[in-house]
């Protein structure tokens, strides 16, 4: 047979895949995050749904401003990984805050959380929760002042109200108050953490978001609903929220039982703050996360440590991206040392020497 005319192209490897994308799989989570979102605009109404855009919009445009400086195609924003930072962003601050807090934060999430370290892919700290702490540690105030979501939304303000919110910066003191946790923090000086579970703190409220926070504190079973779904469809494994999840429940109910006065009970821990989110849609980033199973159980275990030692002994009420980002300095130290075992090699990488068994000698 002869081969002539026969054409024959090489290609690498993989020759196969699951028909999943960087696409795909960013819209998955922006769609798992749609229930809160949509849950969290209805209670805190116009002023959070003008925030929401302007940090989204600020985040894509920053993107679009980055990838025209480098001559990149602006192709590239159909990944949606600008899109997910600034919606992340959007869900840890306070509903009503500035303008200027949304969009700021958003262009700081992803020129220097992002694009600094080469854009997709590179960034070794979580974006979001970058710019999250950047925002705290440099506006404390605008950052801490939450709004009551019960009485907002039976009268929550129209939206030319929203614009003199969102832009003039004014919010009526009758409407804000503390959240959960910053009630447990004064409690915690008081030693009435005690008095607090058994006098306003209600789980169920906290579960379902009819408590003062952020977007992404509204209703923890949206957030947790969400979470699951990208579970189930195999975007996320269970090793991270898991052991976040657990280590929070061990740590907490260990000081709780030892002091009730001081710390809280586990149930205030779970039903309160952005934990659910950070440990679905945070802590799991693929690019800051370790990559093996083992590491992985580490860096949520260790992330639920460093959590739990803020709310219970540091300054802010709440930590979770301080945890985020501590754990992921110590990314490419957990993918270093616990690589999973390649087959035919050992743990240290070498090879493995086939034992023959020993001939009996008759």
């Amino acid at each position: 047979m002869s081969g002539a005319g026969l054409t024959i192209t090489g290609r690498a490897a993989p020759h196969s895949h699951a028909g999943s994308s960087v696409d795909r799989i960013m819209l998955q989570v922006c769609l798992a995050l749609v229930p809160a979102t949509v849950f969290g605009l209805y209670l805190f109404g116009w002023p959070a749904l003008l925030l929401w855009v302007i940090t989204c919009a600020s985040a894509v445009a920053t993107e679009a401003l980055c990838l025209l400086l480098q001559d990149k195609p602006l192709s590239r924003l159909r990944d949606s990984s600008a899109l997910l930072t600034g919606w992340l962003l959007a869900l840890t601050l306070p509903p009503w805050a500035p303008w200027w807090i949304g969009a700021g934060g958003a262009a700081f999430a992803i020129a220097v959380g992002k694009q600094l370290y080469g854009g997709v892919g590179q960034n070794i700290f979580n974006p979001a929760m970058l710019a999250r702490v950047a925002l705290l540690v440099s506006f404390p105030v605008h950052m801490t002042t939450w709004v009551q979501p019960d009485l907002l939304s039976s009268g929550a303000p129209g939206p030319w109200a929203a614009l003199d919110i969102v832009f003039g910066g004014g919010i009526p003191d009758g409407v804000t108050g503390p959240t959960i946790l910053g009630e447990m923090k004064t409690a915690q000086g008081a030693g009435t953490v005690s008095e607090l579970a058994a006098g306003s703190f209600n789980w169920l409220d906290s579960l379902t978001g009819s408590t003062a926070g952020s977007l992404g504190e509204t209703s923890e079973l949206l957030v947790l609903l969400g979470g699951l779904w990208l579970l189930a469809l195999r975007i996320i494994s269970w090793h991270i929220p898991v052991a976040m999840l657990g280590t929070t429940v061990l740590l907490a109910a260990i000081f709780h039982r030892a002091d009730p006065a001081h710390y809280a009970s586990p149930l205030l821990h779970l039903t309160s703050g952005g934990i659910m989110l950070g440990a679905f849609f945070i802590a799991t980033d693929y690019v800051t996360s370790p990559s093996s199973k083992t590491g992985q159980l580490i860096f949520g275990a260790g992330c639920a440590a460093v959590l739990f030692a803020i709310r219970a002994w540091g300054g802010f009420p709440e930590g979770v991206g301080f945890a985020v980002l501590f754990m992921n300095a110590f990314t490419p130290l957990l993918d270093r040392y616990c690589k999973p075992r390649a087959y035919g090699r050992n743990l240290r990488g070498r090879p493995t020497v086939a034992r023959t068994p020993a001939r009996k000698v008759r």
